[in-house]
Order: C-alpha cells, then sequence, then structure tokens
C-alpha cells in the first residue's frame, strides 16, 4: 500500500462509484484519484475495479478489499473529528507534580479553574523527589530556581521571598531577634533537602552565611512539618513566604527582621518541549500565570 491518501482514493471513488464524484469530495482532480488507486492497485498487484467509459465497479478483489479498508478509513476520520474536537476545546486528563508544599500555592486556585475548565481532569502528584518529567511520563512539573534541561520547554509563573518565622510564644518566652548575629541564641530549626542531604541556607544581607550561628534541636526534611513545628513554639524557621501566608494573616506565625531580608526565586512551569502545546496544558499555564501574579 503507497499511502492512506492512496486507501482513502478508492474508498471515496468505490462508496460513490465515481472518480470524478471522489475527486469533488476529496478537492482533487479525477486524474489524481486515478492515479493514485492506479499507484494503489500496482502495489496489490491486483486490479480494485472494472473500468468503462460509462460505469466503475468493485472487482471480486477489490470488493474483499474495500470491506476492510472502508472501516480503517472510517475510524481514521473519527480521530481526525476527535483531535479537531480536542483542539478546539480544552479537555482530557493532565498529569502534573508539585514540591510538597506546593499545594498551598495550587489548592486556592483550583476551584476557579475547574469551574472554568470543567472538561480537564488534573493528576496532582504532591512530592518533593525531583521526578524525570518525560520518563516518567509528566505533562508538566513546577520548579523553583533554574533548571537546565535542554528538552523543557519553561513559562515562569511569578516569584517568592523568605520570611524567617516563630509562634508568638516563642517570642514571648526567648525574645526577638534584632539582627541575624542574635540567632546565635535561638532555636533555628533548619530543612535539609533529601536530594543532596544539605541544608537550606539561611541567607541575610550583608551577612556572611558561614559567620552566623545556627543551631537547633530540630532538622527537618519535609516543609510542612517544619511548619508546624514553629507553630508550636520550637523555634524560628526560614521558609518561602507562600508556605506560612495563611499563618501569618491569623496571627499563628509572626515575621522577624523582614529588612535584613531579600532572598526569593521563581517558580516556573516546565512541559516536554517535544510535545504540541494541546489546548489544556495551554490554558493550565495561562492560568496559573495569572493567578499567581495576582495573589503575590
Amino acid at each position: 500500500m503507497e499511502s492512506l491518501s492512496g486507501l482513502n482514493a478508492f474508498v471515496k471513488a468505490a462508496q460513490l462509484g465515481s472518480f470524478v464524484a471522489a475527486a469533488e469530495r476529496l478537492s482533487v482532480s479525477a486524474s489524481a484519484i486515478g492515479k493514485s488507486v492506479a499507484r494503489l492497485e500496482a502495489s496489490l498487484g491486483v486490479s480494485l475495479f472494472n473500468r468503462s467509459t460509462r460505469s466503475l465497479s468493485l472487482t471480486e478483489e477489490g470488493l474483499l478489499f474495500f470491506e476492510r479498508s472502508q472501516r480503517i478509513v472510517m475510524e481514521l476520520e473519527e480521530a481526525e473529528q476527535e483531535l479537531s474536537r480536542l483542539m478546539a476545546a480544552p479537555r482530557g486528563r493532565l498529569r502534573l507534580s508539585f514540591p510538597a508544599i506546593g499545594y498551598r500555592l495550587l489548592l486556592p486556585l483550583l476551584p476557579g479553574f475547574t469551574a472554568r475548565y470543567p472538561e480537564i481532569e488534573l493528576d496532582l502528584d504532591f512530592n518533593d523527589r525531583l521526578v524525570e518529567v518525560i520518563g516518567e511520563g509528566y505533562d508538566a512539573v513546577l520548579r523553583s530556581g533554574e533548571f537546565a534541561d535542554s528538552r523543557l520547554k519553561a513559562r515562569r509563573l511569578g516569584g517568592f521571598r523568605f520570611r524567617l518565622v516563630g509562634a508568638t510564644d516563642y517570642f514571648e518566652r526567648h525574645g526577638v531577634p534584632q539582627v541575624p548575629q542574635d540567632l546565635a541564641q535561638h532555636a533555628c530549626l533548619q530543612y535539609r533537602f533529601s536530594g543532596n542531604g544539605q541544608l537550606q541556607p539561611w541567607q541575610f544581607n550583608g551577612a556572611d552565611e558561614r559567620s552566623l550561628s545556627l543551631a537547633g534541636p530540630l532538622v527537618f526534611n519535609n516543609l510542612e512539618a517544619q511548619i508546624s513545628a514553629a507553630r508550636r513554639g520550637l523555634g524560628l524557621i526560614y521558609v518561602p513566604d507562600f508556605a506560612v501566608t495563611e499563618y501569618l494573616e491569623s496571627g499563628d506565625l509572626q515575621s522577624v527582621l523582614d529588612e535584613h531580608i531579600s532572598a526569593g526565586g521563581q517558580f516556573s512551569l516546565l512541559w516536554p518541549g517535544n510535545r504540541h502545546l494541546l489546548p489544556k496544558l495551554r490554558v493550565l499555564i495561562d492560568y496559573l500565570a495569572e493567578h499567581i501574579a495576582l495573589s503575590k
């Protein structure tokens, strides 16, 4: 079989009983239909049509071939129609990966997104593990900081800054640090990255991190547990602002040394660069970029 176009020409000619009618249906010339069918017959080694100046009819071999090939063409047409519908309206499943704490950023935005795009299904994975986007079949992942995978495309969604926070009763018992060097007298609850085992640096304007003495009774590899410990008055934590927004607003936690901290980062949504940007992913990217920017 030379090509699907030859198969389509054969099926349309057989259905309509005429090369001319098939040509009109497919928006090509009658001679193009005739040549496509002739090449198809040559590749199969059989005659598919009985031809005369007045009529066109299927041979016995042509009838057998038509019964099967008609189903193939119909399925292809249905697949094209389904793809056209998919491309015209955002629908379908998206498999997404976010950092474990990312739900604090994403969940407030979900009601509006699902109301606007009810035919999009989100399969959400909140995990601090650095997933392999292409190898594990993710449609997109949220990352912070820099990335160096040339196979991925990216869209920056918004920024964040770090805060040093603690519970009110902790500050009542231990006092409020006035400068970064005061942290030597405080319980500093640190975060250890599970990927490389390193501690999250506490960065302050004009202060050499090596000159700071950070010590505390607990080290965490889970941001939720670290925040929970701070809310219980066990010490101070250095975390992204979006992770503690609700606790700062409620008064469970309060931030200190704000004027000494300007460190922060950027959120980016990454997706495989070798895939066409389907409507379902495009609207998700646009929605997150718009609403994360508004929330900052």
